[in-house]
C-alpha cells in the first residue's frame, strides 16, 4: 500500500562543522593489465599489514594470533592485490565467497558456511566502478535490488525480495541498525567511506530486529590502517558535479593506528535550479591496549543539502519528453540532513574460544523540509496543480549498547559455536510541522514563474516519541561432519513507544510490542568450496514505523513473514570463479492499507508472497576479462487484499517492485595500464499504484568506463552513465507523479595515492 508522501518522511541528521564542494570520486582498484601470453594463475589476495610489533610467545596460541590480525586489518579475504609496476596482478574484488562477514551471522562464518544469500561489496569494486552514494553501489551490484527512495524520504530506500521501503529493508551502519523517524533515512550515502557494503536478502530479524522482511543493507566503515597509505582524488562531471575526497591511514605508534576519510561534493544537478551539496567525514582510531583487548573508536559526520527534484508529473497520463528536466518545486525550497555518529568498539579475547564484543553507540539527526512536493496535471486548465505546502523539522537522538559472547568448543564431539547478547537502545524523536500541509498553486508545464514557499498553516510542534528497545538474541552452529553444519539462530525484541501529542493530547499513547524471530539452517559441502544449503526464518515488520507510529497505528499487530530458502554457492577454479543459485518463497502478513476516498484511515488486511529465483556468477579469465553478473525473477503479488470498502487488489503486484533485475559487468585489461569496463543494468516494469493501472515502463541502462594509469599512483577515469540517454522512472512519487533517473553523464576522475 501507498503512504500519502509527506507522511512519511523529513530526516535530517547531526554534525555541521565544514564546509567542502569541489570534485572527486574513489578509484582505489585499478588493478587489471592485459597479459595475453600468460595464463592466469591463482587469484592470491594479499592481507592488509599486521601491526609492527612482536607477539608474546607465553601462549603458543594459533587461534588467538589469528583473531588478533583480524582484529587490525581489513579482512584479508576482501582485500584486493596490490598492483606493482613489474607484476600486473588480476584483481578480483568481487569474488569473496570464502570471505567472512558480519551482516548474514554473527558467528564468524564465511558466505559458504551461512545459509542464506549475502552478498559483499569491496571499497575495490565501487571505486572501479564510479560508484559515488551507497545507493547506486547497492542497486547497480548487489542481485535483486532496485530503489525506491527521493528527497523526501532520505533517498536511502530499498525493494528486493517483492518487498519495498526502509519499513521492510533495514539500513545498518557497521552493524547497527538505523531506526526510522517518520519514514526517512538518509546516512550513510556517500561510499568513499566505507571499506565494503554487505547485503543480506531476505528476512534479517534474526539480526537486527522488526522491520527487516525483504533483507539488510550494512556499510562498513573504513578501518584503521597499520600500514601508512594516503589518496587524494578530483572529479568533475558533465552535470558540474565537483568532487574532491581524501584518505589517510597508518601507524601512530606500535599500539594506536587511526584513519580518516572525508569526500565534499557540490553539484548543480540535471533538473532545472536544483543545487546540491554535502560533506562526509569519517574518522576512527584503533587501540591494543595488550594481546587481547583492542579498542576502536570512531566519529562520522555528514552534511547534505540533496536534490530537491520529487518528481515528473504525467501529462494526460503519459510522460512528455519535454518535461523531463524541469523542476516544479518553488524557488526557495530547501532540505537539509544532518547527521552525527559515534562508536566505541570493544573486543577482549577472554581465553582460548571466549570473545566478548561490546558496541556503544550515539546518533544524533537534524532534518528540515520546505518545498511543494505533490504536482498533478489538470487537463481541465492545461496547468500543474501544485500542493502539499510542507514544512517539517526532525530531530532524532539514538543511543544504544550491544553486546555478545562467542564461545567455540565441543559439543557431544562436534566442533560447536555459540554466540549470544542483548541490544539495548533508546530512541528520542520530536516532528514539527506546518501539517496539514495546506497551500495550492497553478503553473503551465513548459513555462512558470515557480514562486516562493507561501502555506496557510503555522509551523509548530507536532508530537515527540520515546523508543525503548531491548532484545536479547542467540545464535549456534554444530558441525555435525566435516561436510554438514546446522545453524539456527533466535531473537527477542521487547520495545515500547510513548508518544506524546502536542496538538491533540488524546492522540498521545503508550505501547508495547513483543516480536520473536528465529531462523533454522543446514549447509552441506559435499567437495570443498561447494556448498548447498537450506534455511526457514521469520520476521516482523513495524506498520508505519515503529518510532513514529500515530495513534492509529499504534494499535495494528505487528506484521509478521517467514520465508523458505533453498540454494547452492561454490568457488571454483582456484578462486577465478564463483556462483550462487537461490530459490525462496517469502509469506507476509497482516499489510497495512489505506482506504480509499477516507482521508487517510488505514485497517490491517490480508496476506502479501512472493515467490522467486536468484543467480550470481563471477570469472576471472586470461586476457585481462573479468565478468560479474547477477539476476533475479520473482512473483510478488497480495494473495489476499480485500478493504472493508469492498476495494480488492488481490493477486495485483506490489506498486515499485519489479518482477525482474539482472546487472552485468565487463572489465577488460586490453593493454599496460589501461583497462576498460562496461555495465548493464535491466530492471522490470513496475506498477505505480496497487492497482497496477498505472504502469512504469522497463528499462535498460548501459554505462561504461576507461582508466588509465600513468604511473603506479595514479589513476586517471573517464566514465559515462546512462550512454543511450534512456528516459526511464526509478519508482513514483504519487501515481502520477514519476521520479526519473539521471540523464546520459560523463565524468573525469583523477586519484593520485601518495
Amino acid at each position: 500500500m501507498s503512504f500519502h508522501p509527506s507522511a512519511s518522511r523529513r530526516c535530517h541528521l547531526l554534525l555541521s562543522s565544514v564546509a567542502l564542494s569541489c570534485l572527486l570520486w574513489p578509484t582505489e582498484g585499478w588493478t587489471q593489465t592485459a597479459q595475453r601470453s600468460q595464463t592466469l594463475d591463482p587469484v592470491v589476495v594479499q592481507p592488509s599489514a599486521t601491526q609492527p610489533r612482536a607477539r608474546r610467545a607465553a601462549t603458543g596460541n594459533a587461534a588467538r594470533n589469528v583473531r588478533s590480525r583480524q582484529q587490525r586489518n581489513v579482512a584479508a579475504t576482501t582485500a584486493p592485490p596490490v598492483a606493482t609496476p613489474t607484476s600486473p596482478v588480476f584483481a578480483a574484488p568481487t569474488l569473496n565467497l570464502t570471505g567472512t562477514t558480519s551482516t548474514g551471522s554473527r558467528l564468524g562464518l564465511t558466505r559458504l558456511q551461512t545459509p542464506a544469500s549475502v552478498e559483499v561489496i569491496s571499497a575495490e569494486t565501487m571505486a572501479e566502478r564510479g560508484q559515488l552514494n551507497v545507493v547506486d553501489a547497492v542497486t547497480q551490484n548487489a542481485t535483486g535490488f532496485t530503489a525506491i527512495g527521493e528527497p523526501g524520504n532520505g533517498g536511502i530506500a530499498f525493494s528486493t525480495r517483492g518487498f519495498a521501503g526502509s519499513g521492510s529493508v533495514t539500513s545498518l551502519y557497521d552493524g547497527t541498525r538505523l531506526y526510522v523517524g517518520a519514514g526517512t533515512v538518509n546516512f550513510p550515502f556517500d561510499t568513499w567511506t566505507a571499506e565494503k557494503i554487505e547485503v543480506l536478502r531476505g528476512p534479517a530479524s534474526v539480526m537486527y530486529g522488526e522491520g527487516a522482511i525483504g533483507g539488510a543493507v550494512n556499510v562498513v566503515s573504513k578501518l584503521p590502517l597499520w600500514i601508512p597509505r594516503n589518496q587524494a582524488e578530483l572529479s568533475i562531471d558533465t552535470n558540474m558535479t565537483r568532487r574532491i575526497a581524501l584518505d589517510s591511514g597508518g601507524p601512530i605508534n606500535k599500539d594506536v593506528a587511526y584513519r580518516i576519510a572525508v569526500t565534499g561534493n557540490a553539484s548543480d544537478g540535471w533538473i532545472d535550479r536544483d543545487n546540491q551539496s554535502n560533506i562526509a567525514l569519517h574518522a576512527a582510531v584503533q587501540i591494543k591496549q595488550n594481546e587481547d583487548v583492542t579498542w576502536t573508536l570512531s566519529t562520522d559526520y555528514g552534511d547534505r543539502h540533496p536534490s530537491k527534484y520529487f518528481g515528473t508529473p504525467l501529462i494526460n497520463g503519459q510522460l512528455d519528453p519535454a518535461t523531463r528536466f524541469k523542476n516544479y518545486n518553488v524557488s526557495d525550497s530547501t532540505i537539509r540532513y544532518q547527521d552525527s555518529w559515534s562508536q566505541v568498539k570493544t573486543e577482549w579475547q577472554v581465553a582460548d574460544g571466549i570473545t566478548l564484543r561490546n558496541t556503544l553507540y550515539y546518533m544524533y539527526a537534524k532534518r528540515h523540509w520546505k518545498e511543494v512536493e505533490i504536482y498533478g496535471f489538470n487537463p481541465g486548465t492545461g496547468q500543474i496543480d501544485r500542493s502539499d505546502y510542507l514544512e517539517i523539522f526532525h530531530q532524532q537522538q539514538q543511543v544504544g549498547d550491544r553486546m555478545d559472547a562467542t564461545f567455540t568448543g565441543h559439543l557431544f564431539g562436534m566442533v560447536n559455536t555459540f554466540v549470544a547478547g542483548f541490544d539495548v537502545n533508546r530512541i528520542d524523536f520530536k516532528h514539527t510541522s506546518n501539517s496539514p500541509f495546506g497551500g495550492f498553486s497553478s503553473v503551465d508545464p513548459y513555462n512558470f514563474n515557480p514562486g516562493l514557499f507561501e502555506s496557510p498553516d503555522i509551523t509548530r510542534p507536532g508530537y515527540n516519541a520515546t523508543t525503548n528497545q531491548y532484545a536479547f538474541f542467540a545464535e549456534n552452529r554444530l558441525a555435525v561432519t566435516e561436510q554438514l553444519a546446522l545453524i539456527a539462530g533466535v531473537r527477542q525484541d521487547q520495545p515500547s513507544v510513548t508518544r506524546t501529542d502536542f496538538r491533540n493530547p488524546a492522540n498521545s499513547y503508550t505501547r508495547d510490542y513483543s516480536a520473536t524471530s528465529w531462523r533454522a539452517g543446514v549447509v552441506y559441502t559435499p567437495i570443498q568450496n561447494l556448498a548447498f544449503y537450506g534455511q526457514y526464518s521469520t520476521a516482523a515488520d513495524t506498520v508505519g514505523g515503529l518510532i513514529s507510529a500515530s495513534n492509529a497505528n499504534s494499535k495494528f499487530d505487528l506484521a509478521t513473514g517467514r520465508q523458505a530458502e533453498i540454494g547452492v554457492k561454490q568457488s571454483f577454479w582456484g578462486g577465478r570463479g564463483e556462483w550462487t543459485l537461490a530459490g525462496y518463497e517469502i509469506v507476509k502478513n497482516n499489510l497495512l492499507s489505506v482506504i480509499p476516498g477516507s482521508g487517510g484511515v488505514v485497517q490491517q488486511v490480508g496476506q502479501q508472497s512472493s515467490r522467486g529465483v536468484e543467480a550470481s556468477i563471477g570469472l576471472v579469465l586470461d586476457y585481462g576479462w573479468r565478468i560479474d553478473a547477477n539476476t533475479a525473477f520473482l512473483r510478488a503479488k497480495y494473495d489476499d487484499f480485500q478493504q472493508d470498502s469492498g476495494v480488492n487488489f488481490t493477486g495485483n503486484v506490489p506498486f515499485n517492485v519489479p518482477q525482474n533485475v539482472s546487472n552485468i559487468w565487463a572489465t577488460w585489461g586490453f593493454a599496460p595500464n589501461w583497462s576498460a569496463n562496461a555495465g548493464v543494468q535491466i530492471v522490470g516494469k513496475t506498477y505505480a499504484d496497487s492497482a497496477n493501472t498505472l504502469e512504469m515502463p522497463a528499462y535498460t541502462l548501459v554505462s561504461a568506463g576507461l582508466q588509465w594509469k600513468p604511473d603506479v599512483n595514479t589513476t586517471v577515469s573517464l566514465r559515462v552513465w546512462n550512454i543511450f540517454d534512456k528516459i526511464y522512472a526509478t519508482s513514483s512519487y504519487s501515481d502520477n507523479q514519476w521520479i526519473l533517473g539521471m540523464p546520459r553523464t560523463a565524468q573525469l576522475a583523477v586519484n593520485v595515492k601518495f
